[in-house]
């Protein structure tokens, strides 16, 4: 999803776009999470970028997006650009601590 979103609508309660904004970036992942994995795929993973356009768009992690759409209303800003690429996901093993066997693990 690469999407710019206005958050100043003629006619529209403004904490009203704005939570409609957040449900559809929780719908589009939620969305994206059913989807089947393709073979070889452990889960979904998600390359995201926020900005107030998509010049300015920097990295952000998924987790952060409520917060960061939060901070750009409280700014004061007109639009936001938000990017959420689904990629594919590798489950890799954890290092092993120093002195910690297998077993235990």
């Amino acid at each position: 999803m690469k999407k710019t979103f206005k958050l100043s609508i003629e006619g529209k309660n403004r904490d009203r776009v704005l939570d409609a904004v957040k449900h559809e970036v929780r719908k589009y992942v939620a969305r994206e999470r059913r989807r089947p994995l393709a073979p070889g795929v452990d889960f979904l993973d998600f390359d995201c970028r926020f900005g107030l356009s998509e010049a300015t768009a920097a990295d952000a992690h998924l987790s952060a997006l409520n917060g960061l759409i939060d901070e750009a209303a409280k700014g004061g800003a007109d639009q936001l650009y938000v990017e959420i690429l689904a990629k594919a996901g590798h489950r890799r093993a954890r290092p092993q601590a120093v002195g910690e066997s297998a077993a235990s693990v």
